[in-house]
C-alpha cells in the first residue's frame, strides 16, 4: 500500500472513531442497553418522541403598553416637582386606549415651561399636545407603540425560557410563532406535571407595591359609591395572603414599587416556620421606596401580585432595600413565586389559544416505527447494492454505514433533539447516499464498457460523476437552508439532518469510496477486473 492511501486510510478510520464517540460518549458499560442509554444521553428526544407539551400563546401587548405609560405617568410627576411646576392630575383618561396619557392643573401662566418640559423629557416618544380645556396629552407615537408591542413580545419569550430552564426541561422549543400575530409556540419534551408549568409561564409573576387609597369595601358596587378617580384603580384581594380574595381596595394608579425593581427574591421561612418570600430592591427603587415610606408613617401600603391584593400594611418607618411577603403559602408556591420574581416579570399577561398534550406511549410507538423504517431502508438498500453492483456493492454498503456513524455523531456532539421529521432526514440521507454510489458506479460501468482499464475507470468515473454529485447536493442544500429560516422546530430539525447528512455524503460517497477502490486495485496486475 502506497504511503498516500496508507495515510487515507487512517485519516478515515480516525474520522469513524471520533463520531462513534459523538454517539456514545464514554459509555457505562459495553452492553447493548448501556449503549442505548449513552447514545439517548447524547442525542435528546424531541416532543413528538419523548412526549409532552404543546402550546401556544397569546401576548397580551396591551398590558407591556400599560405599564410603559404608567412608567410615564410616575416620570411625568417627578419632572414637574423636581422642575418647581404644579400638576393636578396626571392619568390615562381612557382604560381601553392606554396609550393617551392627560395631564390636568398645571399653572397657564408656566405654559411655556410645561411645554419645554414636555417636549424636552418625551418629544421622542410621544406626541405632545395641548388640550382646549388647557390641559396637556401626550400620546404614543405609531412607530414607538409597534415597537413596544415587538419588545414586550421578545422580552415574553426570553422570561419563559429562563422560566422553563431553571424548572430543568430538557431541549425545549420557545420562539415566536409565524401563524399569528403577538403570539409564542412553547414544545416541553418529557413534561409530567403541566399545570404547574402552565402556571408559571402563564403568571406575569409582576409584583407591586401601592398606596393604598380607601377600603376595604366588601363589595365594588360600594367602592364605585365612595368613588374612583382616573387616576386610581380598584383591585380585589383579601389583603391576606392566604384570605378569600372578598374585599376590594381603593389604590393609588401608579405603583411605588414594580416588577423590575426587584433585584432578588428567594424562598425563606417566617418566624413560625411558615413558608414566605424575602426580596431585595435594586439601588434606585430602595432610595426612592425609603424616600416614600418615610415620608407616609402611618398610611397603609397594598402589595399587589398579578393584579390581586395579596397584603395591605400600615408603614411604620423608613423601608429601604429589602422586604418579605408572608403567610398562607405551601412550600411549592414560595419556590414557585420566587423564581418567577427572580427571572423578571412578564412584560404582558399570556392567553392559552392552543394545548396539546403527547402521551410517551405515543412517542415510545414512535421511535420504534420511525428506526423500524430506516433500518428496514437501508437494509433493503444494501442487499440491493450488493446483488446489483456484486463486490462494488461492498463498498457503497460500508460508505453508506460510515455516513450514518458520521450524521449520528454530528447529533451526539452537538446534543442534537431527534424528532420524527429528523429520522425522516436521516432516511432521505440514506437514499442520497445510495443516489451518489449508483451515479459513480454506472459512470465506472460506462468507461469499462469503452475498454478502459479497472484503474483508468474507476479514475474517470469518480472524475465525471462528481459534478453532477456536486450540483445536486448544493441544490438540496439550499432547499434545507429555507426550511430552516423559514420553519418552525420539528422542520428545523428535519433540515439540520438533512443538511449534515448530505454534507456526510460527498465525503463518504466520493473520498471514502474512492480510497476503498484504490485500496482493493493497490498492487493488482495490469488489466485486473474488478466486480462492479
Amino acid at each position: 500500500m502506497s504511503k498516500n492511501l496508507r495515510g487515507k486510510t487512517l485519516a478515515i478510520v480516525a474520522i469513524l472513531l471520533v463520531f462513534l464517540f459523538g454517539i456514545f460518549g464514554i459509555p457505562k458499560g459495553v452492553t447493548p442497553k448501556d449503549l442505548l442509554a449513552s447514545m439517548v444521553d447524547r442525542i435528546h428526544l424531541g416532543l413528538d418522541l419523548r412526549g409532552g407539551a404543546h402550546l401556544v400563546l397569546q401576548v397580551v401587548v396591551k398590558d407591556a403598553v400599560n405599564a410603559e405609560t404608567d412608567n410615564t405617568i410616575r416620570r411625568v410627576q417627578s419632572d414637574f416637582q423636581s422642575g418647581g411646576l404644579t400638576v393636578g392630575q396626571v392619568y390615562k383618561p381612557d382604560p381601553a386606549v392606554p396609550q393617551s396619557i392627560k395631564i390636568m392643573g398645571t399653572d397657564p401662566a408656566k405654559a411655556s415651561d410645561v411645554r419645554s418640559t414636555l417636549n424636552a423629557k418625551y418629544s421622542a416618544t410621544y406626541d405632545v399636545s395641548g388640550t382646549s380645556d388647557g390641559g396637556w396629552t401626550l400620546t404614543l407615537k405609531p412607530t414607538e407603540l409597534t415597537a413596544l408591542e415587538k419588545h414586550a413580545v421578545t422580552q415574553a419569550i426570553e422570561t419563559i425560557r429562563e422560566r422553563v430552564d431553571k424548572l430543568g426541561v430538557s431541549e425545549p422549543v420557545i420562539q415566536e410563532y409565524g401563524l399569528g400575530e403577538n403570539q409564542i409556540l412553547v414544545e416541553l419534551p418529557g413534561v409530567d406535571d403541566l399545570d404547574r408549568v402552565k402556571a408559571i409561564i402563564q403568571s406575569t409573576a409582576r409584583l407591586e407595591i401601592h398606596a393604598v387609597e380607601s377600603g376595604p369595601y366588601n363589595s365594588e358596587a360600594e367602592a364605585q359609591q365612595v368613588g374612583v378617580q382616573p387616576d386610581q384603580m380598584l383591585v380585589r384581594g383579601s389583603g391576606q395572603v392566604g384570605g378569600g380574595g372578598d374585599a376590594f381596595w381603593v389604590l393609588k394608579r401608579v405603583s411605588e414599587v414594580a416588577g423590575s425593581d426587584f433585584r432578588s427574591a428567594d424562598p425563606a421561612q417566617d418566624e413560625n416556620g411558615r413558608p414566605d418570600v424575602s426580596f431585595v430592591l435594586t439601588g434606585e427603587a430602595g432610595d426612592r421606596f425609603y424616600q416614600y415610606t418615610s415620608s407616609h408613617i402611618q398610611s397603609k401600603m397594598a402589595v399587589v401580585l398579578d393584579n390581586t391584593v395579596k397584603e395591605v400594611a400600615t408603614i411604620q418607618g423608613g423601608i429601604r432595600d429589602s422586604g418579605r411577603i408572608t403567610g398562607g403559602f405551601t412550600k411549592e408556591q414560595a419556590d414557585d413565586l420566587s423564581l418567577m420574581l427572580r427571572t423578571g416579570a412578564l412584560p404582558a399577561s399570556i392567553i392559552y389559544l392552543e394545548e396539546r398534550t403527547v402521551g410517551p406511549s405515543l412517542g415510545a410507538d414512535s421511535i420504534k416505527q420511525g428506526v423500524t423504517a430506516a433500518v428496514a431502508g437501508m437494509l433493503a438498500v444494501m442487499i440491493f447494492m450488493l446483488i446489483y453492483y456484486r463486490g462494488a456493492g461492498i463498498n457503497a454498503d460500508l460508505a453508506l454505514f460510515l455516513n450514518l456513524v458520521i450524521l449520528l455523531g454530528f447529533m451526539g456532539f452537538s446534543h442534537s433533539t431527534l424528532t420524527l421529521p429528523g429520522i425522516a432526514g436521516v432516511i432521505l440521507t440514506i437514499g442520497m447516499g445510495v443516489d451518489s454510489n449508483v451515479l459513480i458506479f454506472e459512470r465506472i460501468r460506462e468507461e469499462l464498457r469503452d475498454g478502459k482499464a479497472a484503474v483508468a475507470a474507476v479514475q474517470q468515473g469518480f472524475a465525471h460523476a462528481w459534478i453532477t454529485i456536486f450540483d445536486t447536493h448544493v441544490t438540496t442544500i439550499v432547499s434545507a437552508a429555507i426550511l430552516f429560516v423559514f420553519g418552525s422546530g420539528p422542520v428545523k430539525g428535519f433540515a439540520v439532518t438533512l443538511t449534515f447528512g448530505l454534507l456526510a455524503n460527498l465525503f463518504t460517497a466520493v473520498f471514502v469510496s474512492r480510497v476503498i477502490f484504490d485500496s482493493h486495485l493497490d498492487g493488482k496486475a495490469v488489466g485486473q477486473k474488478i466486480s462492479i
